[in-house]
């Protein structure tokens, strides 16, 4: 990470937290299910591969979510949704790593942990399927990469532009999410995705992130070459079932 870079104050927060955190003892070790099996298995059934956020809350959102995650959780695979994604971040997400166990054990598709994880050990917090490893935040992504793989996680890496994809692809990295929010002032621009997705290889999984809320942005997303796309504020803001089926199905 360029520790001289701007960032917003909420941005900046999160990552002094999350330098803090302790590093676990004991290394995980994970027999994973596949993410981007799971996205390849719902456009087979025609249906728009979503990955689900359980997102209790977040700098950019008003309110929390005060449900059991794991009711969330269900009503967003009986939406449709191929995959969840669970956030464990506590001070700004109102996420655990109990909320992703639990969320786990009670549903039937992939699990990816959404965290601000800086170096290897952070990842030996909790068993998930996948994780992600943003690459503006971490000094090496080739060894993030491989330390997730290494415990069984899928690693998604994201990026936010073509030279952050560059450093991804150097990294070996498959499945790629592209975040339309600018992480360092927080804005969002779907053009982003629309970019950086020109610039990829065929055969990496590309998942749009962020800014996504309606029907329209999906098949936005989708002609520009979304493989996946991952969306959190707008099914958390409504009724999760029936916002889920609504991209789901658009």
């Amino acid at each position: 990470m360029n520790a001289t870079e701007e960032f917003a104050p909420a941005v900046r927060s999160i990552l002094d937290a999350a330098a803090r955190r302790t590093v676990p003892a004991d290394r995980v070790s994970v027999d994973g299910a596949s993410l981007s099996d799971a996205l390849t298995t719902a456009d087979a059934d025609e249906r728009v591969p979503l990955i689900a956020e359980v997102k209790p809350t977040s700098p950019t959102t008003e309110g929390t979510r005060t449900e059991d995650p794991v009711d969330l959780a269900r009503a967003m695979v009986d939406g449709g949704a191929a995959a969840l994604s669970v956030l464990t971040e506590p001070e700004h997400f109102g996420g655990s790593v109990e909320n992703l166990e639990r969320v786990r054990e009670a549903v039937d598709v992939p699990v990816l942990r959404k965290d601000f994880l800086l170096e290897p050990g952070h990842l030996d917090a909790v068993e998930a399927d996948a994780a992600l490893v943003i690459a503006r935040f971490v000094d090496d992504v080739g060894e993030m990469v491989a330390a997730a793989r290494e415990r069984g996680f899928e690693p998604l890496v994201e990026v936010h532009s073509v030279a952050e994809l560059e450093t991804a692809l150097d990294a070996d990295a498959t499945l790629v999410g592209v975040n339309n929010r600018d992480l360092a002032s927080l804005t969002v621009d779907l053009g982003t995705f629309e970019r950086v997705a020109a610039e990829a290889p065929d055969d990496v999984t590309l998942v749009a992130e962020s800014g996504i809320s309606t029907p329209a942005d999906v098949r936005r997303m989708r002609a520009a070459g979304a493989d996946g796309l991952l969306v959190g504020s707008a099914i958390m803001a409504g009724e999760p079932r029936e916002s889920t089926e609504e991209l789901v199905y658009a």
